[in-house]
């Protein structure tokens, strides 16, 4: 299924912010109460958490680019699989991941991301 032009205008806006470490351009594009869920650790995170976790992303990592960008609609919102690339203190990042965006006028409620933190320990050593 072929995605809407307004989740991926959405989605487009929000992978610009997480780029560039807008945390308030994130905050934006978030609802208030939305959800973060990652599949690694099966716990809920509110905005500001999500938010100090992409901050710390950046602090571990340089150059965070989204490629190899797929969109597809879905129920109630989209789906996006992608690879994050980067360069961290232990060598290249490279992360494909998925994420399932649940989006309510215009903003994302709920956020479930799956990917393999294994190919995130380059972050951690060097």
């Amino acid at each position: 299924m072929d995605l809407s032009p307004e989740h991926d205008q959405l989605i487009d806006r929000l992978i610009t912010a997480i780029q560039a470490a807008d945390t308030e351009g994130v905050r934006a594009i978030y609802a208030p109460d939305a959800r973060i869920w990652h599949n690694f650790d099966e716990r809920e995170q509110t905005v500001d958490e999500n938010l100090a976790t992409l901050l710390d992303l950046h602090r571990r990592a340089t150059g965070i680019t989204y490629t190899e960008i797929q969109r597809y609609d879905a129920p109630g919102g989209c789906i996006e699989q992608h690879v994050l690339v980067g360069q961290a203190k232990g060598g290249p990042l490279r992360i494909p991941a998925m994420i399932r965006f649940w989006i309510t006028d215009g903003r994302i409620t709920r956020l479930e991301e799956y990917l393999d933190t294994r190919q995130a320990l380059v972050m951690y050593t060097g």
